[in-house]
This record gives C-alpha cells, structure tokens and sequence, in this order.
C-alpha cells in the first residue's frame, strides 16, 4: 500500500511539474501577456516594466542628473502644494492608461483632487493631473511621440510637462477646452506657469545644485 501511494505522489508531482512547464513555455511561445499577467508579474519584479499592447518592457535606470532634477521638482511641488488639494508623486507610483492599455512609470506626477487607482492594490493610477518626464537622449523621441499620444488619451490630464536634462528648459502642452493642446516653452528671464496647479517654476530652482559637467558624461538612461 506504501509503495502504491508513493508512486501516486511521484505521478501527481510529475504531472504539476508538467503543468506548469507547459504553462511556462506557452508564455515564452505566444511572448505577450493579458494585463492581468502583467500586473502579477510587475508587483513581484526588482524591476520596472511598462505594458503595452500585450509586450512587457523593461525600463532602464536613471542617471545621476536626471534624478537629481526629479528630486528638485518633487521637493518644489511638495512645497507648494501642502496645504492644497493636490499631491505629487516619484517615478514608482505606475500609470494605467485604460482605453490605450497602456501601464507605465511617469518620473513626476501630479493628482488634484481624489485619487482614482485601478484595484484594491493601490500602486496603479488612473487620474493624473500633471505629468512630468525628465528628456534623456534614449527616452526623449518616445516621450515627445508614442508616449504623448497615449497620454493625451487620460480625460483628466491638464498639463504635459517635458525638461531638458541637457539645458535649463522646460516645454508644456496645456489641453484646451476643445481637446487640443497649446504648447509653451520656458524663457529664462519669467517664471515658468503651472497652470493646472496655480504655480509658477523658476529654471533656476528646477535645476538648483546641478553638475552640467555630468551631461555629457553621464551614460544615456
């Protein structure tokens, strides 16, 4: 009896291992993946990855400069905003962009009023305000291009927000009324307007503290 129920048990863990075997290799097959096989694999990862369209991508580290400047940013909104309705929040809060199917990591995000997150997990957002991407010569065609598209498709964004890791510049694309967006781009001599938030930025504050002996240095992020 021993020896039958022995060979039971060798037969059922063989029988799991090949489940999950085959499970596995028809993941490496098909190489795309629902949002929700995303979503599990993202919150186990060391690593951050965006989804789209069935493809998870890994995204690469950051330089020391560019997050120099996010940390400015981050420290001059949280000033601002600590008695307001708004909250700021770094790169590990994820974006979940629903009529794109889109889910990524924004290096500065704004929410005014109640935050809207995806699932009772709360690490993914739907209702951005602002969103803000510090420019590296890797990321700058994508976050200008396919990444914008897929922003602008977010009822409740108000502001783009694109800064120059590379110069003391900062862009904005502001939505219309009429769903269009009005660019602008910042002078050096006034201040530069946020206003989904009523705040203006000084150049010199976003970029306090910033070793521009490191552009050219710095590896490509």
């Amino acid at each position: 009896m021993f020896g039958i129920q022995f060979l039971n048990s060798i037969f059922d863990l063989t029988l799991t291992i090949k489940k999950v075997h085959s499970k596995l290799m028809d993941n490496l097959a098909r190489k795309t993946f629902t949002e929700s096989e995303y979503l599990e694999l993202e919150r186990k990862a060391d690593f951050k990855s965006e989804y789209y369209n069935g493809e998870i991508f890994a995204m690469a580290g950051a330089t020391v400069l560019h997050n120099k400047i996010v940390a400015n940013l981050i420290s001059l909104f949280n000033q601002f905003l600590k008695d307001k309705p708004c909250d700021v929040y770094p790169s590990d809060l994820r974006l979940w962009i629903e009529n794109e199917g889109f889910y990524t990591y924004p290096d500065v995000t704004i929410v005014c009023g109640k935050v809207e997150l995806l699932d009772n997990k709360f690490d993914t957002l739907k209702n951005p305000t602002v969103l803000i991407e510090v420019l590296s010569d890797s990321t700058e065609k994508y976050d200008r291009g396919q990444k914008f598209s897929f922003y602008r498709e977010i009822p409740s964004l108000k502001e783009y927000i694109l800064v120059s890791s590379k110069t003391k510049k900062l862009e904005k694309f502001k939505r219309l009324e009429d769903g269009n967006y009005l660019y602008m781009e910042s002078n050096e001599n006034h201040p530069f307007p946020i206003d989904a938030i009523n705040m203006e930025l000084n150049l010199e504050d976003v970029y306090n503290k910033i070793d521009w002996s490191l552009v050219e240095s710095s590896s490509i992020r």
